[in-house]
């Protein structure tokens, strides 16, 4: 899609893509981000923060308390259920959250089902988080993946983050960081090329 096609729209709590709307989560999500939360092979990169969910009724426990939990934030942070817009099929979950230990760096991530990988959706909801987070006001946001995270490391780089280097500051583990400033922020995330 070329980068004139390629818009992002922020409606009220939904930020919206050519191809997806990121929304709140809701109870009725449960079966689809299980199939997102509960696949080994997305949590295994997401542990220690979160671990893999093993069913719908802790699935919607915890949509409960992330709903919650980002009621009690202060914006831009948030999570969000990203699904496409053709077909409402929920893709995956996205997330614009304060890094631990401080609280002051902000992080985006994304999840995807891994029926959804290889069609850049990750690199379109990375990109429309971070386009909220620069319209809220955020300068600056940080990715952090691990070294043999290969998808999630591209991800971050056609989201338009730079690698700034290796830290154990986060999390208690040796992270790679990638940052995106407000003033380097690409129009659109960049073309997938195939994996």
């Amino acid at each position: 899609m070329a980068d004139s096609e390629y818009r992002v729209e922020v409606d009220g709590a939904r930020v919206l893509t050519p191809r997806l709307i990121l929304r709140p989560w809701q109870d009725d999500d449960a079966a689809g981000a299980l199939a997102v939360y509960g696949a080994d092979e997305v949590t295994r990169w997401l542990a220690p923060a979160m671990t893999r969910t093993p069913d719908t009724e802790a699935m919607r426990d915890l949509l409960g308390c992330w709903r919650a939990n980002c009621e009690e934030m202060e914006p831009p942070a948030g999570r969000w259920a990203v699904t496409r817009r053709d077909t409402g099929e929920l893709v995956g979950g996205a997330a614009l959250l304060p890094l631990p230990p401080y609280g002051v760096d902000l992080e985006v991530g994304w999840q995807l089902a891994p029926t959804a990988w290889g069609q850049g959706y990750a690199s379109e909801a990375g990109h429309a988080v971070a386009h909220y987070a620069f319209e809220a006001g955020a300068d600056e946001i940080f990715a952090v993946v691990r070294p043999r995270n290969e998808r999630g490391a591209a991800t971050a780089r056609r989201v338009g983050m730079e690698w700034v280097g290796e830290t154990e500051k986060y999390y208690d583990l040796r992270l790679q960081v990638y940052r995106l400033r407000k003033a380097e922020f690409p129009p659109a995330p960049a073309p997938l090329i195939a994996e």
